[in-house]
């Protein structure tokens, strides 16, 4: 990891030990969770960064052989991810993958994703395909099924495919729809996520009037409470 690499991240948790940021607070939090992490389990020769730096080009990697994949054999998917709206050639530094099929496609989908050497496996009531028979569920193409809802409780469904634009590599589900799933699932990630929109002015109290009852107050509530 370059030093001056190094000396940010640095900086970083003596600011946020200074100014008593919650966001930045929680940042430094997983930073400190990663960096002991790392410090336990790794050699001199690797670092940190260069942990982080392996973890994001092995999801990236997943994802497009996933996405390649599925489009080979014309199965119409959505990946759902919010990086990929700034940057589509991005991915959040984060070891799953989710995309949205429909129920009647994941025959197809199934096929296709073997042949590249992923796994189908129903796990705690959801779909995945890890990546190899000995992978762990969080080496996982995780599947949202287009149209349903995730769990019975949730106050509406997930959108479906066809709710996506065509991006350089693969097909990336629209903002509107991924701020409703995220909206819907509300888990502390989600929240996070949704502040970081609304950080970089992806999304704004306009929205408000476009969602529905639920959502919105959820959103309302974010808005109000940029701290947590």
């Amino acid at each position: 990891m370059p030093w001056a690499l190094t000396g940010l991240l640095w900086a970083f948790v003596q600011d946020a030990e200074k100014t008593g940021n919650m966001q930045t607070c929680r940042a430094v939090y997983c930073v400190r969770i990663s960096y002991s992490g790392a410090v336990a389990g790794s050699s001199t020769n690797e670092t940190l960064l260069d942990r982080m730096v392996h973890a994001v080009e092995r999801v990236r990697e997943r994802l497009l052989r996933a996405t390649a994949a599925l489009e080979a054999a014309g199965v119409p998917y959505a990946v759902a991810a919010w990086v990929a709206m700034v940057d589509p050639t991005a991915v959040r530094n984060t070891q799953d993958v989710d995309i949205l099929l429909r129920r009647g496609d994941m025959e197809a989908a199934t096929r296709s994703l073997h042949t590249t050497g992923f796994v189908h496996r129903h796990v705690a009531g959801l779909e995945m395909f890890i990546d190899g028979p000995d992978a762990k569920a969080r080496d996982a193409v995780h599947i949202v099924l287009a149209g349903e809802k995730v769990r019975p409780e949730y106050a509406t469904a997930a959108p479906d495919v066809a709710e996506s634009q065509k991006t350089d590599q693969f097909r990336l589900l629209t903002l509107e729809g991924l701020v409703r799933m995220k909206l819907t699932s509300f888990r502390r990630k989600d929240q996070v996520h949704l502040q970081d929109m609304l950080e970089v002015g992806l999304i704004d109290e306009s929205w408000l009037e476009k969602l529905p009852t639920e959502l919105a107050a959820r959103l309302k509530h974010l808005i109000e409470t940029p701290e947590g």
